[in-house]
């Protein structure tokens, strides 16, 4: 016969619901009451606002009021960060965002931009910026002194061509800073308009391919030798004879580099 001892699971039992009566107790005693606590400061932290973005403080905090989300004032039980986060990132300039509150009172939101590489402003009146992973951004009061590409440019050929031309000019320090305007000829050559000396430059068009990777791949590598080309040419050539004597230079052939010099008819080959 099994004889069991129902005192002493009482006592256990017992035991067992005080624990979690006191664990309850203190939870609760030390959670704060955000009833009676009011939102008594907004940090609003944007990854770099200082750089090339679209978005600062008082533009997310303009936006937060219009949609009556700005928590400064409100009691806390009633900012939902949630909402907040959701809110900040339907605006096609926000890549991601994180909103926190904490016991005394403070709001924290926390922004990371997309990064516009490139203006694109096409002959068939699209006017839209290309982001770092190479996305269509909308127009917008932006006036940073970015690229800005103008032509025979549809928005595939802009995520899938431009967006690597460009990238490839915005990682090198002298080619970003003397390169002012890529332009689209009708037959997809590519011209450049330097921020010093009164030439254009032909690169010819660009590589083509159906594999995003050989692509990508095939546009650095057309870019960089050009680029390079052009620079030494710079260096060794128009810092010879000066930078407004050609009013156009051709690099598309490998072997030779041509000249239209200013108010002349005939070419120099170099």
């Amino acid at each position: 016969m099994i004889y069991i001892n129902w005192k002493k699971i009482a006592l256990v039992t017992a035991d067992i619901a005080l624990g979690c009566y006191i664990a309850f107790a203190i939870t609760a005693f030390n959670k704060p009451d955000e009833s009676n606590r009011l939102c008594t400061k907004v940090s609003i932290d944007i990854q770099d606002e200082s750089a090339n973005g679209f978005l600062d403080t008082q533009e997310i905090k303009k936006r937060l009021e219009r949609l009556r989300l700005y928590p400064l004032g409100k009691q806390l039980n009633t900012v939902n960060v949630r909402s907040i986060e959701e809110s900040l990132k339907a605006s096609p300039f926000v890549k991601t965002a994180e909103c926190f509150k904490t016991q005394d009172g403070h709001v924290t939101i926390y922004l990371t931009q997309r990064m516009p590489t490139v203006r694109i402003k096409a002959i068939n009146g699209d006017d839209y910026y290309l982001d770092d992973n190479n996305q269509v951004m909308p127009n917008s009061h932006y006036t940073s002194d970015l690229i800005v590409a103008t032509g025979y440019i549809s928005r595939k050929y802009a995520k899938q061509y431009i967006s690597h031309f460009v990238n490839t000019l915005m990682g090198n320090d002298f080619w970003r800073n003397q390169t002012e305007q890529v332009n689209v000829l009708h037959d997809k050559s590519i011209e450049l308009v330097p921020r010093v000396g009164s030439h254009i430059v032909h690169l010819g068009p660009l590589p083509e391919s159906s594999d995003p990777s050989t692509r990508k791949k095939m546009i650095e590598d057309f870019t960089t030798k050009k680029m390079t080309r052009l620079e030494k040419f710079y260096k060794y050539g128009l810092s010879q004879v000066g930078w407004n004597k050609y009013n156009y230079i051709n690099l598309e052939f490998d072997n030779q580099i041509i000249c239209k010099k200013h108010n002349a008819t005939d070419n120099d080959n170099n």
